[in-house]
């Protein structure tokens, strides 16, 4: 007697906010699946509502991900086809599902992707800053040494880091990366992408922590915070500027000394008069 083949893990994305960003493809794999594994299944029904996807549903998220990953895996070898979705966007990225693909794959269940919105995809695609390279740092810790001491293994880091936030904690979080990172590292928070309240906000961090914290519309919603990477471009230009201004500075007062060597080497102002002597210049001469 022949043996029944198993059936499918469909990793479907799905809108992060926007119903219409659904595809095609992705609607039709959730009417035809034998089952739709949802990270909060009330969440999840009004989409499907939203899309005439009857198809049951079941709950996998992080409080019982490891126990329901074996029944999971046991249907889909008899046979059947599960669905994967989250809350929004795509599974993994930050969200349960890990545990599921992992355990089909190494039980031979082939694991199918079904492309759609990532927040940090989206968010990358309109920030302006490059792009060809980049790490996604997923959720900072939430208590501030913590943060803090990621932060610090990641102030060197070349590429363009992506970080999702909390709205109650973004501006805990942008001022963490103003104090480790220098103010004047360019950063970028996109909020509340493909919604009615869609915001992204360009500025070097002293000026987006700042911004952020004076305004409380900045702190609700879902919340994408993205920073340029320490170039070595930038490195040369501080240790030229600091030479510089470590001449001139035994001339002229330390305020007009960082002003002329950011002015010749192109190196943040204030990173320059930081590396004086502890003096305090009494303004513009």
């Amino acid at each position: 007697m022949p043996t029944q083949s198993p059936g499918c893990l469909w990793v479907v994305a799905t809108p992060i906010g926007h119903r219409d960003d659904i595809s095609a493809r992705a609607i039709a794999v959730l009417r035809e699946a034998t089952v739709i594994a949802a990270e909060d299944t009330r969440h999840s029904r009004p989409l499907l509502q939203h899309c005439n996807v009857a198809t049951p549903l079941v709950a996998l998220h992080e409080h019982n991900e490891r126990e329901a990953v074996d029944g999971l895996v046991r249907r889909m070898l008899d046979g059947e086809s599960v669905a994967l979705i989250s809350d929004a966007g795509t599974p993994l990225v930050s969200d349960p599902g890990f545990r599921l693909v992992r355990a089909a794959r190494a039980a031979g269940i082939r694991c199918v992707p079904v492309p759609g919105a990532c927040a940090a995809i989206a968010a990358l695609s309109v920030a302006g800053l490059p792009s060809d390279r980049f790490v996604f740092e997923g959720f900072l810790p939430p208590k501030p040494a913590a943060r803090r001491a990621r932060l610090e293994r990641l102030a060197s880091e070349p590429r363009t880091l992506i970080f999702y936030e909390s709205s109650h904690r973004v501006a805990e979080s942008l001022a963490d990366l103003r104090d480790v990172f220098g103010g004047e590292r360019e950063a970028v928070l996109a909020r509340e992408l493909t919604k009615l309240f869609e915001t992204v906000i360009g500025e070097p961090l002293a000026e987006l922590a700042a911004r952020v914290a004076a305004d409380p519309d900045q702190q609700r919603g879902e919340c994408v915070l993205l920073v340029a990477g320490r170039g070595e471009e930038a490195d040369a230009r501080l240790a030229e500027g600091q030479r510089i201004f470590a001449i001139l500075r035994g001339e002229l007062p330390p305020a007009k000394a960082a002003r002329l060597a950011a002015a010749i080497s192109g190196a943040p102002r204030k990173a320059l008069y930081g590396t004086g002597s502890g003096e305090q210049g009494a303004g513009n001469p």
